[in-house]
C-alpha cells in the first residue's frame, strides 16, 4: 500500500451537514478516554492501529479525532502517530461508512496539520487511493509501497 502526498494549503471546506443529520460530532478525545478509544480501535480494526493511536495521546493537543454518535465511537482519525506529518491510521465502523464521517475526520486532521505549519501532508499506507484523490487531491508517492513499515516485526 503506497503513501500519498496532499497540499495542505488548498484543502476543501469542511461540510458538517451530512454528519450532523446522523447526530454525529467530531472531537478530540479526552486523556481520560484513552483506554476506551484504544480498546475500540483494537476491537474494530487492529492492535497496531491502536498502538499508533496511543502515541497521539502524548501530544497536547491530542492528535486524534473521534466521531461520536449517542456517546459511542463510530470512527477515528489520527495524525503524527507513526511519523511526524503523517495522517493515519483512520477508520469508520462498517455500518457508518459512506455517510461522510471519514471525510470530515480526514479534513479535520489535515486542517490541524496545516495549523501546525505543514504545507504538505503524507497519507501513510493508503488502502483505497481513490477516496483520497477525490476528497483532497492526494497524489501517490511513487516507490513508497513498503514505506516506513518495511522493518515491522512479524
Amino acid at each position: 500500500m503506497p503513501d500519498m502526498i496532499v497540499k495542505l494549503y488548498s484543502l476543501p471546506k469542511i461540510n458538517y451537514e451530512k454528519i450532523e443529520e446522523l447526530g454525529a460530532t467530531i472531537r478530540r478525545p479526552l486523556a481520560s478516554e484513552k483506554t476506551k478509544v484504544l480498546d475500540w480501535i483494537q476491537k474494530n480494526f487492529s492492535c497496531s492501529w491502536a498502538d499508533e493511536c496511543g502515541v497521539t495521546f502524548s501530544f497536547q493537543p491530542i492528535s486524534t479525532y473521534i466521531a461520536v454518535i449517542e456517546k459511542k465511537i463510530v470512527g477515528f482519525a489520527s495524525y503524527d502517530a507513526a511519523c511526524r506529518n503523517f495522517f493515519g491510521p483512520t477508520g469508520v465502523k462498517k455500518e457508518f461508512q459512506g455517510k461522510g464521517i471519514g471525510k470530515v475526520l480526514l479534513l479535520k486532521s489535515l486542517a490541524s496539520m496545516k495549523e501546525q505549519g505543514y504545507a504538505y501532508g503524507i497519507i501513510g499506507g493508503v488502502g483505497p487511493e481513490i477516496f483520497y484523490t477525490k476528497t483532497v487531491g492526494a497524489v501517490t508517492i511513487e516507490g513508497s509501497d513498503s514505506g516506513i513499515y518495511e522493518p515491522t516485526l512479524k
